[in-house]
């Protein structure tokens, strides 16, 4: 059985109410979410939502119920959780619940994970020094990661994630680029059953360098980067400015951009289609899929959420599970 393990994220926020809203009819028998099943209770009182919850021991088949219920393998919290009211000392909470996602990934008991969004600062404050999933679950998987984002209409992937933007050019080399981009051409190919993908690549300043007088990492960097990869026979070009690297002739062209940044590439997608853009975690070796939105503290409770993006999420990583069995 092809399964899908979910995770909730920061239990303050509006990962408890989305599951409770994905069981009416998105949740099957296959789908198995780790959270404090009185979360997911709480959450189903306060939004008037009758919810059937199937307590598992383990993700075994045997052990799984349908879509009518909630199949949960248990976590607790640290301590009671108060929606909409972060609490750094539930960080040990939302850390043990992706790990334990990716462990049974990892072993290979589960074909995939979902997540939802979490707080970096209530996890930094609570002790854990991470910026994100995709750098938390690289170090995990022990393999480097690529974000990808990705919708019906675009894939944009970033070379670096989490990073100030004082900081970003220390982390463009040629090595790196090159191991970003084929991570990229492989995971193309494997996980989404793109032949031969076609890869653009951003430069890092205005005009991409402009010939070196607005920066030369464009030139002494990006582009000998992908000489050598275009040496591989891996369709990549560039260096191109950013600003028109989103032009309809390119996006439709390529299967992927690649960006240098976080909000170099981001905004594009997001303003693209927010409510159906997920993540891709490309590079490790499980299935991760992320909703790209976050906690929306102030909307717990109200009932008052759109659950596209989880939805979406689901379904991208079964259509991943998919490609690669």
């Amino acid at each position: 059985m092809n399964k899908t393990l979910i995770t909730l994220g920061e239990p303050a926020g509006i990962g408890p109410d989305l599951c409770v809203m994905l069981a009416e009819k998105h949740l099957t028998r296959n789908t198995v979410v780790i959270a404090d099943p009185c979360l997911i209770e709480h959450s189903s009182k306060i939004l008037k939502k009758k919810v059937d919850l199937n307590i598992l021991d383990d993700i075994d088949s045997k052990t799984l119920a349908g879509p009518s219920s909630i199949n949960i393998l248990p976590i607790k919290l640290r301590v009671k959780n108060i929606p909409g009211k972060l609490n750094p000392k539930n960080a040990s909470y939302v850390i043990e619940t992706i790990k334990k996602a990716a462990d049974l990934c990892l072993m290979q008991k589960a074909n995939s994970m979902v997540t939802g969004p979490i707080s970096k600062s209530v996890l930094n404050e609570g002790g854990y020094k991470i910026s994100g999933h995709t750098e938390f679950l690289a170090n995990i998987c022990k393999h480097k990661s690529v974000m990808m984002l990705m919708n019906s209409y675009m894939k944009v992937a970033l070379h670096t994630t989490h990073v100030p933007l004082q900081n970003v050019h220390k982390y463009i080399t040629i090595e790196s680029l090159k191991k970003t981009i084929g991570i990229i051409h492989a995971d193309l190919k494997s996980k989404f059953g793109i032949k031969k993908p076609k890869i653009l690549v951003t430069g890092l300043n205005p005009h991409a360098g402009e010939d070196g007088m607005l920066g030369e990492q464009d030139s002494k960097i990006i582009r000998p980067a992908i000489t050598e990869m275009r040496k591989k026979k891996i369709l990549v070009e560039g260096p191109i400015p950013a600003d028109t690297a989103f032009l309809k002739k390119y996006v439709e062209s390529f299967d992927i951009i690649l960006t240098m940044y976080h909000d170099q590439g981001l905004p594009v997608i997001k303003f693209n289609n927010f409510k159906k853009t997920v993540n891709v975690t490309l590079g490790l070796p499980i299935t991760r899929v992320s909703v790209d939105h976050g906690t929306a503290l102030d909307l717990v409770g109200s009932g008052n959420i759109d659950i596209s993006s989880f939805v979406e999420a689901i379904r991208i990583a079964k259509f991943i599970s998919n490609a690669k069995s």
